[in-house]
């Protein structure tokens, strides 16, 4: 289950002014900064700002754009002619967001994992490597690929158990070659009826721009701190619990 966009973020926070000194961090002469494994945004002493960190595997049939998709969300370039991946690839990025209820600011850091399809199936060790400590998945199908989006359910069923706790997100791409589309709205709204999972589209050419990624990265970021907060109220519950317990034996 999802929670509802802009309910726990504030969903457009890169628009106002008191957010520009915490993306300046990510930014370098108006373009994206690109980080590595090891790297991170340089704070100043009076930015006193939590960084949390996430693992995110991208999922979808060969083609689909998972490569394209964490270079966009990263704001890298990424190449115009398609080659599938031929191992795990990740790539880092860094984004602030604010809370709506505290107006607290936080760090995510989002560690994107994909694997080639060829490779996932050749070596089966892969997918395993991907699923390892994951926090979400994003599960990709192209609006010009009618079999991506039948293979959706089939996907989500294979890589995600019933008891897995991982944030679900699904993403179209290709969206803006509307005049090839295979796949309608109608199919879309019946596919988030049956899941319950939000569809986000993206397409077209990368700008520098921060709005075109700011709805799937916030959506990510509400989804996992809603997650973790569920979490660690379960973990005291629990805890209360025992000790309640503890206190009972000893009497």
């Amino acid at each position: 289950m999802s929670v509802l966009p802009g309910s726990i973020v504030v969903s457009d926070w890169h628009r106002f002014p008191d957010s520009k000194e915490f993306f300046s961090r990510i930014l370098h002469k108006k373009r994206r900064r690109k980080f590595g494994l090891l790297e991170a945004p340089t704070m100043p002493p009076h930015m006193n700002v939590d960084t949390i960190r996430y693992k995110v595997f991208i999922s979808g049939k060969t083609g689909v754009g998972k490569s394209a998709l964490a270079a966009r969300l990263a704001g890298l370039d990424f190449p115009k002619m398609h080659y599938e991946t031929t191992g795990i690839e990740t790539t880092v990025m860094f984004w602030p967001v604010k809370l709506k209820d505290s107006d607290r600011v936080l760090f995510f850091r989002f560690e994107f994992w994909d694997c080639g399809e060829s490779a996932m199936r050749r070596f089966d060790h892969m997918l395993p490597s991907c699923k390892e400590h994951v926090d979400a998945m994003i599960f990709l199908f192209s609006f010009t690929d009618r079999g991506s989006f039948e293979d959706l359910s089939n996907q989500i069923s294979r890589i995600t158990g019933s008891s897995d706790r991982v944030v679900k997100l699904v993403v179209g791409t290709k969206f803006d070659l509307f005049m090839h589309t295979d796949v309608t709205e109608s199919d879309v709204t019946r596919f988030k009826e049956v899941w319950g999972l939000p569809v986000f589209r993206v397409g077209g050419d990368v700008s520098a721009g921060l709005g075109e990624v700011a709805p799937l990265l916030n959506a990510l970021a509400e989804n996992l701190w809603y997650q973790d907060c569920i979490a660690a109220s379960s973990m005291s519950i629990a805890t209360a619990g025992l000790a309640q317990t503890d206190t009972e034996i000893i009497v």
